[in-house]
């Protein structure tokens, strides 16, 4: 008597994967699938706009890696002039260092 309820629960599931394989396989399904195709766009879009918030700009690599060289080459003009400007100092004050008491 407990075991009535199995060949009903098996017909439900048998009509809900039928039903649902015919559902899915027409427009509805074809949408449902484009809606889904969709969030990648999406995402690709919302990591544009979230990169265009910091001034990145996506798919620039070239021009990322241009600007790149370009700063390491001030950055090393800019360590140059200071360590120029450090050996100026220090020959200024070497003299005073080295002269005798007062």
């Amino acid at each position: 008597m407990e075991q009535q309820w199995i060949p009903a629960v098996a017909m439900i599931a048998i009509v809900l994967v039928i039903g649902t394989t015919l559902v899915l396989r027409g427009p509805m399904g074809k949408a449902l699938g484009e809606w889904i195709r969709g969030w990648s766009k999406t995402d690709q879009h919302w990591l544009a706009v979230q990169a265009a918030k910091h001034g990145a700009v996506l798919g620039s690599s070239e021009s990322v890696l241009t600007e790149v060289e370009e700063l390491k080459r001030r950055l090393a003009e800019v360590e140059e002039r200071l360590d120029f400007t450090e050996r100026l100092l220090a020959r200024e004050r070497d003299p005073e260092r080295l002269a005798p008491p007062r």
